[in-house]
């Protein structure tokens, strides 16, 4: 499914306020007429928007995979679209079948605002050196501990993350930063974002990203960017 996460309070359901997981388990539950729980890839955040989320659902209905999505649909918000279904093997599990995940970052780099993405981008007024950004991003590229760019690192998880791409492409004044790896800790790609702002403010150098991995120091990183910049891509199986 495809969302757009301005209304909700993140994905995943909690008591007191609305979710994505919430609102579209309704929807099913309506379609399949019993309750049904799904489950979700990823737990995104307050704002943050998804145009490939994935999650799984088992259901002893027989019910057509096109009208499945239809009357889904039919019943969903306008911020929020399924985009496809397919049957899966009895074990397939959106979150511990996946394999790996891609998310961008838009940036709207520009003295004025956009009225028309005020939710959907992340307004950056300062000039943008992107051949800096990029030497920087280089040094995340690879298995590393990214202890430094996360909200609540654990001493019993591990830390460990295999980054696969990080990079940075502009097109006129929309600048979009695309990573992907095996796996994403909390508030990590918005941390690594806003590193990449602080190297291009000239508040540590490309050069200083790989001691701020070894000392292991959430506040030696940059600044958590903003939520609603961040989409989940694309899910790998």
């Amino acid at each position: 499914m495809a969302y757009r996460g301005t209304a909700y309070h993140g994905y995943q359901k909690q008591d007191n306020a609305v979710t994505i997981q919430e609102t579209v388990e309704k929807c099913i539950s309506r379609v399949l007429d019993t309750p049904t729980e799904i489950y979700g890839c990823s737990r995104t955040d307050t704002g943050v928007h998804a145009n490939g989320y994935c999650f799984s659902v088992k259901t002893e209905k027989q019910i057509p995979i096109r009208n499945f999505i239809r009357g889904t649909n039919g019943y969903l918000p306008s911020d929020i679209t399924l985009l496809s279904c397919e049957e899966a093997p009895e074990d397939f599990h959106a979150r511990y079948s996946c394999r790996g995940k891609e998310y961008v970052y838009l940036i709207h780099n520009s003295e004025c605002r956009d009225p028309f993405a005020e939710d959907l981008k992340y307004h950056y007024r300062r000039k943008m050196d992107l051949d800096l950004m990029r030497r920087a991003a280089e040094y995340f590229v690879g298995r590393h501990d990214f202890s430094s760019f996360c909200s609540n690192a654990s001493e019993k998880a591990s830390t460990v993350r295999t980054v696969h791409e990080l990079r940075l492409d502009r097109e006129d004044e929309l600048v979009k930063v695309t990573i992907s790896g095996d796996g994403f800790l909390y508030n990590m790609v918005r941390i690594i974002v806003g590193t990449l702002l602080w190297v291009n403010e000239g508040k540590i150098a490309p050069e200083d990203i790989p001691v701020i991995m070894q000392r292991s120091d959430r506040r030696l990183a940059g600044k958590t960017a903003q939520a609603h910049g961040l989409y989940l891509n694309r899910v790998f199986y």
